[in-house]
């Protein structure tokens, strides 16, 4: 078939498509049943799918087909999808906040306004942050577990900056890292971007699999595994001690660099050491206070081996020069006066609330969940199609996520992720109602 022939097939399933001519949830024709039926060869075939696919027209599934997509659901519906709506229901999004806040930050800024150091604020910091600020963050994160120098902490514009600033510092285009099956999107983001390449590690019930990771190892060069140990998101686990040594055990035998994202560590207690702690040598360890204290608060650590401390501050030095003085300044101080602990003592009791509501309401739904968390995921029967469960619930203004953004793998499982903490308690036992009522219907 001509590129020009193949091009007007294209466009022809996209005119349908975007027509309506082929509704959403229709299952297209195998890519033999295509081939044949245009006189065209296999992979030209699977080209058409691939391109639609490209352009969100349609999805994909092994051993399932080729479906069209329901074009009212935004794509990827999660990480990149638009502020929602006025009246919207965010199940979406996870952006918790708790009435003191805004009192808290009046009164932190009245306090900035007197400080003694203000002009020194107008400057230019230090790349990695003032040497005391990064003392300040390394004793606050022994409560996490985790002993380090000053000199290994790294003060970011968030923890997604953290992530971002780990890849570009440490790791090369083309690069391989093992990832969950299901990751945070804001990682899959900065790979796509840094045009690595993850391998996905299959999931169990409760864990990722290590057998998985071991077995990419002796077929690949694997340059790096990324994990979220505590409180994963997804999936709310919170991993044992023994599964943490394994991996350590793994990364040891074959090189691997460890980026351990602890953005969601603060709703354990009592949780395993950090791997930071277990492989102090390997590990790069990404936090934040956006979960902790407030979404719009940009201020995260990254804690590394001292000899890649440089690598990672000269990308701080190209993409920010120096994370805010003023919110490094208001940050500290919350954390030196105890108002990040508060803070955090106080989501956890309002995550541990919401999940008791989702319990009662859900009740009788599989889903997997931890009890401190904000998180529930939510998995489907193969014969229900997310994104037709996305478009009901859109319709009556509530937002959800599908497991899109999270997947790895070329085959989306079909799932659903709450994020509990954006809708207002008053407001949650209706959306999580409606939920149940529009998926019961597929599932029962």
């Amino acid at each position: 078939m001509s590129a020009s022939r193949y091009k007007q097939l294209v466009d022809q399933f996209a005119a349908r498509i975007q027509a309506g001519q082929l509704e959403p949830g229709t299952r297209l024709p195998t890519h033999r049943q295509l081939a044949k039926e245009h006189n065209m060869a296999l992979v030209t075939a699977s080209r058409v799918y691939a391109e639609l696919e490209k352009m969100g027209l349609v999805s994909g599934e092994t051993g399932r087909g080729t479906f069209v997509r329901d074009m009212l659901v935004p794509a990827g519906h999660g990480v990149d999808q638009q502020p929602v709506a006025d009246g919207m229901l965010d199940l979406n999004f996870n952006s918790p906040s708790l009435p003191s806040q805004t009192q808290l930050l009046r009164n932190s800024l009245r306090e900035l306004s007197l400080a003694g150091d203000l002009e020194a604020l107008l400057h230019y910091q230090p790349h990695a942050g003032r040497r005391h600020e990064r003392a300040i963050v390394a004793e606050f994160l022994k409560c996490r577990g985790l002993q380090a120098d000053a000199e290994q902490v790294l003060i970011v514009s968030g923890a997604q900056h953290g992530l971002a600033c780990t890849v570009m510092g440490l790791l090369n285009p083309g690069d391989v890292v093992a990832a969950d099956a299901l990751i945070y999107p804001g990682f899959k983001v900065v790979s796509e971007t840094h045009r690595l390449e993850l391998t996905p590690l299959a999931l169990g019930r409760d864990c990722p699999d290590l057998d998985t990771l071991e077995a990419v190892c002796q077929r690949r060069k694997v340059r790096a595994v990324y994990a979220m140990p505590t409180l994963h998101n997804p999936m709310g686990w919170v991993l044992d001690l023994a599964w943490r040594e394994r991996l350590v055990k793994i990364a040891r035998q074959y090189d691997l660099l460890i980026i351990e994202d602890a953005a969601y560590a603060l709703h354990v207690e009592d949780a395993p050491p950090p791997l930071a702690s277990l492989a102090p040598e390997r590990t790069v360890y990404v936090s934040g206070l956006s979960k902790s204290v407030a979404t719009g608060l940009r201020f995260g650590f990254v804690v590394a081996p001292p000899q890649k401390v440089a690598a990672i501050e000269r990308v701080i030095r190209a993409t920010t020069w120096n994370t805010p003085a003023l919110v490094t300044r208001m940050a500290c101080q919350w954390i030196t006066d105890g108002t990040v602990a508060q803070l955090e003592a106080e989501k956890r009791n309002d995550a541990m609330q919401r999940q008791q509501v989702a319990k009662q309401i859900l009740q009788g739904v599989d889903y997997i969940s931890h009890p401190a968390s904000y998180l529930i995921w939510l998995p489907l029967p193969e014969e229900a199609r997310a994104d037709q469960i996305v478009t009901e619930l859109l319709a009556a203004n509530i937002s959800v996520s599908t497991a899109e953004p999270y997947a790895t793998t070329e085959h989306v499982p079909h799932a659903l992720r709450l994020a509990l903490g954006s809708v207002a308690l008053e407001d949650l036992p209706q959306a999580l109602q409606k939920v149940r009522d529009v998926v019961s219907l597929y599932i029962y």
